[in-house]
């Protein structure tokens, strides 16, 4: 006969390292506001565009042509999903962002078919955020942002805008598409910021 401690309940499901309300997948689901736009790698293009206006343009050719970066990172929706280990490669903002002059604050993501979503300048240098054209060795499917979408890893997924095309700099804070319906105007999954007032 097995002898089990008093309060000994086996191991624990959760992951120690799962933010507070959420679980953990191992599909990849598809979330999105609208349709999937369908951009071709010959008419994608990203743009950086300071305060002042001042534009920096990539073609698709130009990104493949910037160094490249493979990170490996975990991925929690605000719809209480996390995956764990994604990979991915794309370019470093850090390396986008070399020569753009500009002393804001604020950014407001960009992307075919008309998504926003607005961060701190901040949260996307520093290694902390990329422009993701692969995932799992592969081309990045239409379907969660291809060809390429803004990897955001360390806030809820929503930040990391599908099918980006651009950035636009900003001396102020503007509301994105989900922030103007409700949601958190940071989204740190860690401290469960999914809507206003969290």
């Amino acid at each position: 006969m097995a002898v089990i401690s008093r309060g000994f309940h086996g191991r624990r499901s959760e992951r120690r390292d799962l933010p507070p309300g959420q679980y953990e997948v191992h599909d990849f689901p598809v979330l999105s506001a609208g349709p999937t736009p369908r951009v071709t790698r010959e008419d994608w293009e990203f743009t950086i565009t300071t305060a002042a206006g001042a534009r920096h343009r990539w073609s698709w050719d130009e990104l493949l042509a910037l160094p490249s970066e493979t990170p490996t990172v975990d991925l929690h929706c605000v719809t209480k999903w996390s995956k764990f280990g994604t990979r991915w490669q794309g370019v470093s903002l850090d390396t986008l962002f070399e020569d753009v002059e500009d002393d804001s604050e604020y950014a407001m993501a960009q992307s075919y078919g008309g998504y926003t979503t607005d961060l701190p300048l901040e949260d996307l240098l520093d290694g902390k955020a990329w422009i993701a054209y692969s995932y799992d060795n592969g081309d990045l499917p239409a379907e969660h942002g291809g060809p390429a979408r803004l990897l955001v890893p360390h806030l809820y997924l929503w930040k990391s805008a599908k099918w980006v095309n651009g950035i636009r700099l900003m001396d102020h804070d503007e509301p994105g598409f989900w922030e103007g319906l409700g949601y958190h105007e940071y989204g740190d999954p860690w401290r469960e910021q999914r809507y206003q007032g969290d």
